[in-house]
């Protein structure tokens, strides 16, 4: 496997990326790995280079470069939980959007990456993230997984439910049944939404599963549920992103 971290520029500053896409063959799909609330880590590094071995250029962009975070380094106490709430609320879709157009033009100058087809996926906060890049878009990014993506239903214009109607590809939104973020009640009603937009693609709740249980650090691993994630997610790649 080919790995860099690079310093891609941005309207706010310079956003570290890590980028996996295997030696030979390509050029691949661009796949957006957007990080979730804890930030980056060797655990979501992994992870990308489990998507990249399959025939993809992954970027796994930090999203918290405009506070001057690399890595918080996790959630072990109530001052880092705090620390991370608070840098979760530093960002939202139009910062992220704007950090996904500038992915996508340095992918757009890489002999390793496609420019015509790609893909996201995104966990915890970022789940809207994947879902309103390929609203964003439709002509490139082919498909998008929300994983126990949480803000599914908002009051805000850009809310996933709303601009899921200008997604051309499919969407995968996989959900935990007990999860303290967002309720089945929510996944239901982005689901009805997608469903009346006209959306390709599958709403799916993982049976007796917590909130992060594709994580393999995390407590509520669930390998299964893992494996089952996995699985859907590179089939869902698998047809969409050729």
């Amino acid at each position: 496997m080919n790995e860099q971290q690079v310093q891609i520029p941005t309207t706010d500053g310079r956003m570290t990326t890590f980028i996996v896409h295997p030696e030979r063959g390509g050029p691949f799909p661009v796949v957006l790995f957007y990080m979730d609330a804890p930030g980056i880590r060797e655990e979501l590094r992994d992870m990308a280079r489990r998507i990249a071995a399959t025939g993809y250029y992954v970027m796994l962009p930090n999203l918290y470069y405009r506070a001057g975070v690399e890595e918080p380094g996790g959630m072990a106490t109530d001052a880092d939980r705090k620390r991370i709430w608070a840098l979760m609320g530093s960002i939202d879709v139009p910062l992220v959007m704007a950090d996904t157009d500038a992915l996508l033009a340095f992918a757009d100058g890489q002999a390793a990456a496609r420019d015509d087809v790609g893909g996201a996926v995104g966990y915890c906060m970022s789940g809207t993230y994947a879902l309103n890049a390929a609203a964003r878009h439709p002509d490139r990014l082919k498909a998008a997984a929300s994983f126990y993506g949480v803000s599914l239903v908002t009051k805000r214009d850009d809310s996933p439910h709303r601009t899921v109607a200008k997604v051309k590809g499919e969407i995968y939104v996989g959900a935990a049944e007990t999860d303290q973020f967002v309720s089945l009640d929510e996944v239901r009603a982005f689901e009805a939404a997608a469903k009346a937009a006209g959306a390709k693609g599958e709403v799916e709740v993982y049976p007796g599963v917590h909130h992060g249980f594709a994580f393999p650090e995390r407590a509520v691993y669930d390998k299964p549920a893992a494996e089952r994630h996995w699985e859907r997610l590179h089939a869902l790649f698998a047809r969409n992103l050729v």
